[in-house]
């Protein structure tokens, strides 16, 4: 691979002040307005989504393509980034090799100075979320202004993202109207919650970023390695006003993204649609490839960002994480994002993705990143939803093993689990335990659940509720009935 793209596993910048997932969890689902939010919206995406992908006879063949381009790629990927360096350089463009999070956000912010410039449109962007771009800009004098309708309400509402398709999904419309009469200047007098009325309120103020600025940050979700052309696709038509508008574009674009060639850009170009917003065909799918006089910007650079990929793809589990293409499907189907919402996940990347791929770029040595593997009933239902078949439980199973062994594991659940082990090594002990837990029924068990356990065992509890053992063993209704029934 390129030098410059391996060795230090970076990180990314964890959400300041964020508690450990259990924590945050319980404040969330204490929300109950949230919770409304959550389960209104992630119903509505995951049913018009059912309906975009069942169109598809070859959906399950799709979905194999996708799956095995990525491994393609993963398994190739220092050969497919020099020749995205060779093309974007043969068009014109400058590339530029980010190992950290720092580094990169050093990149971006003297190209910028470069310009003699103070402010940047953004097109929405996971990578600089990651990186925590916007507030090293700041730090440096320079305000971005944040382009995609949900990501301004975010950065106006001085909030966090909470979901990688619809950012801005914890808020209500009148959330949005508040934010907006408080926080943005030229917001008409009397602005109401009507949708019509914010987005136009959001379009005014945005067009006039638009028209006056001379430099550009993007995202990039995919990247032609045999062209050197930079996709990217949104919904709002504001990512093709900072494409073409301002002299100067910097895209950032995280390592995995690059795709060989047009033919496999088409697979996920059905893949992405019906999977993120349920269309059959992306509203708005911009390509450039370098500069070219008269046309767009005149000034082009791409930040490659490793930030931890390169550590992650030599897990030969956890490096199929790598395949995502965010389209926040495993958020809109998992149980455990409904009922907590992104912000308790404390990273950039929400839900079950977010809780294989955050632990995995910024390393399992915080009480938030150990925690996140954990974020899960392990149901399988993101595995089903995504669409490059990522088997998120096995992952997550993965590095939940890798939390143990980093000695992230409260001492009372070793114990519990060691006293687990020794039970069910020995035929007796089985016994012994089958015989003495129906008799714990009354104690710990209410309504048919075990809902609060007594001292320290309440930390099992305080998150999960469980069946009261059976009045009678399997093994105790074998022996007495010969398995022949009553």
């Amino acid at each position: 691979m390129s030098s410059g793209t391996g060795g230090t596993a970076a990180r990314m910048p964890t959400y300041l002040g964020m508690p450990a997932f259990p924590d945050a969890a319980r404040r969330a689902v204490g929300d109950t307005r949230l919770r409304r939010n959550l389960a209104h919206a992630t119903t509505t995406i995951r049913r018009r989504r059912a309906e975009a992908v069942a169109e598809l006879d070859d959906w399950a063949a799709l979905r194999e393509a996708g799956r095995q381009i990525k491994d393609h790629v993963l398994a190739n990927l220092g050969h497919y980034l020099r020749l995205l360096e060779e093309k974007v350089t043969e068009a014109g463009g400058t590339v530029h090799w980010a190992r950290d999070a720092a580094e990169a956000n050093r990149i971006v912010t003297d190209l910028v100075r470069a310009t003699g410039e103070t402010e940047v449109v953004k097109v929405k962007s996971m990578a600089t979320q990651e990186i925590g771009l916007n507030e090293a800009l700041a730090e440096a004098g320079i305000t971005a202004h944040e382009t995609d309708l949900a990501e301004l309400i975010v950065q106006l509402g001085d909030d966090r993202p909470s979901h990688i398709l619809v950012p801005a999904i914890h808020r209500n419309r009148a959330d949005i109207r508040d934010i907006f009469r408080r926080t943005m200047p030229d917001a008409p007098a009397g602005l109401s919650d009507s949708p019509a009325e914010l987005a136009e309120a959001a379009r005014r103020h945005l067009r006039a970023k638009f028209l006056s600025a001379k430099v550009a940050v993007s995202g990039v979700n995919f990247a032609v390695a045999d062209t050197g052309t930079l996709v990217v696709l949104e919904s709002e038509g504001n990512g093709r006003m900072c494409l073409t508008l301002p002299e100067t574009l910097i895209s950032v674009m995280g390592i995995e993204k690059v795709v060989p060639s047009w033919r496999d850009l088409e697979v996920f170009l059905q893949l992405l649609p019906r999977s993120s917003t349920a269309e059959r065909m992306n509203p708005y799918t911009s390509a450039w490839t370098g500069v070219t006089p008269g046309d767009g910007p005149s000034d082009f650079h791409l930040v490659l960002l490793d930030n931890g990929r390169t550590a992650t793809l030599a897990d030969e589990v956890g490096r199929q994480a790598l395949r995502c293409i965010r389209c926040s499907a495993c958020l809109n189907v998992c149980p455990v994002y409904a009922r907590a919402g992104g912000h308790a996940y404390g990273s950039p990347y929400p839900g079950p993705i977010g809780a294989i791929l955050s632990p995995q770029i910024r390393g399992i040595g915080s009480d938030v990143d150990s925690s996140l593997p954990y974020a899960s009933s392990l149901c399988g239902a993101c595995f089903e939803a995504c669409p490059v078949a990522i088997d998120i439980p096995e992952v997550l199973v993965h590095l939940r093993a890798r939390a143990v062994e980093k000695g992230h594991k409260h001492p009372l659940e070793r114990a519990v689990m060691d006293v687990a082990g020794w039970t069910l090594r020995s035929p007796t002990g089985v016994a012994l335990a089958q015989r003495a837990a129906p008799g714990g029924r009354r104690v710990v068990g209410r309504r048919g659940r075990i809902r609060r356990l007594p001292g320290p065992l309440s930390a099992w509890t305080d998150t999960r509720d469980a069946p009261v053992p059976p009045k009678e063993s399997f093994r105790a209704w074998w022996n007495r009935t010969g398995g022949k029934g009553e």
